[in-house]
């Protein structure tokens, strides 16, 4: 299953990161399981590890509370404080929440490169703030509710007048698969696009269509792993499926980063979502290109 490509030297020693996105992806789903506002002692063990995990690489934790489902639930954000324009933001993020089930791909695997890009960057100087950002409520029945994590946030961001230049979410971004005829697409995408499951997609609305461009520019000069993009309208299916949404919602230019989920994984959604589907070394190469990503960004 999957992909061995190897992009330039972003992490020296790749099987480290490797056994790292591993270790995280494992602890979530196998050890922890369900993470849901309806479990909610498996959702702050989740919450409680990546804080910790923060907290490792010497970041200060903040925690975006509130109260939902008779409990209080909370997003998890942690900032690199710019240096030359830090008043200029840039979002690396990914929910932490599942849909009744392990949730290994979605949304381990994300949490699992959001952890390792703030590791990455921890004792890196940038010119631009960013801020990591684990989100929570993101599944059904919370999805495009005013009770979704990432709309609490984007919403107090632009009450607060936060200049945010750019949103990466990280949705689903552990499956790859070298199948012929693994990969699906809406309507006539198939004819344009790879049959085989074994790249990153960059997902767009028109507003930030120039994000994405630069997105897959940046990807490309250091990585070797295949990407596409696609610049589509949010009637199509899956495009806002995820935290991006409540970005755009904001009018906010934002991205969804992603293996395509459901259009390629048989696991979605189901007790199926096991750690030992994903392929590790694929995703590697891709945290290892989007660390290189939002070094340019956070220029």
């Amino acid at each position: 299953m999957g992909n061995r490509r190897r992009s330039k030297d972003i992490e020296k020693v790749p099987t480290q990161l490797v056994e790292r996105l591993k270790g995280h992806v494992y602890k979530l789903s196998h050890e922890i399981g369900d993470r849901s506002a309806f479990n909610i002692k498996n959702l702050n063990e989740a919450a409680n590890y990546i804080t910790e995990q923060f907290k490792s690489f010497g970041y200060d934790v903040e925690f975006q509370e509130y109260d939902v489902s008779g409990g209080t639930v909370k997003n998890i954000i942690v900032t690199k404080e710019g240096i030359e324009k830090p008043n200029e933001v840039v979002i690396l993020g990914a929910h932490y929440d599942t849909c009744f089930n392990p949730g290994a791909d979605d949304n381990a695997s994300a949490v699992a490169g959001l952890l390792e890009s703030a590791r990455f960057f921890s004792d890196r100087k940038t010119n631009r703030t960013i801020k990591f950002i684990a989100f929570v409520n993101e599944e059904p029945p919370f999805f495009k509710t005013e009770d979704m994590g990432s709309r609490i946030y984007a919403k107090q961001a632009r009450k607060k007048k936060e200049d945010i230049k750019a949103v990466l979410i990280l949705e689903m971004i552990g499956y790859y698969t070298d199948k012929p005829r693994s990969q699906q697409y809406p309507l006539f995408f198939g004819f344009v696009y790879p049959n085989k499951g074994n790249f990153i997609m960059i997902v767009s609305n028109w507003h930030s269509r120039s994000l994405a461009g630069k997105i897959v520019s940046s990807f490309k000069e250091k990585s070797q792993f295949p990407i596409e993009s696609i610049v589509a309208p949010a009637a199509l299916c899956g495009v806002d499926f995820s935290d991006h949404w409540s970005f755009w919602k904001e009018g906010y230019p934002a991205v969804m980063i992603t293996d395509t989920g459901f259009y390629r994984n048989p696991n979605y959604h189901s007790e199926l979502d096991t750690y030992e589907t994903l392929d590790y070394e694929s995703t590697t190469e891709v945290v290892k290109g989007l660390g290189a990503v939002l070094i340019e960004l956070a220029e």
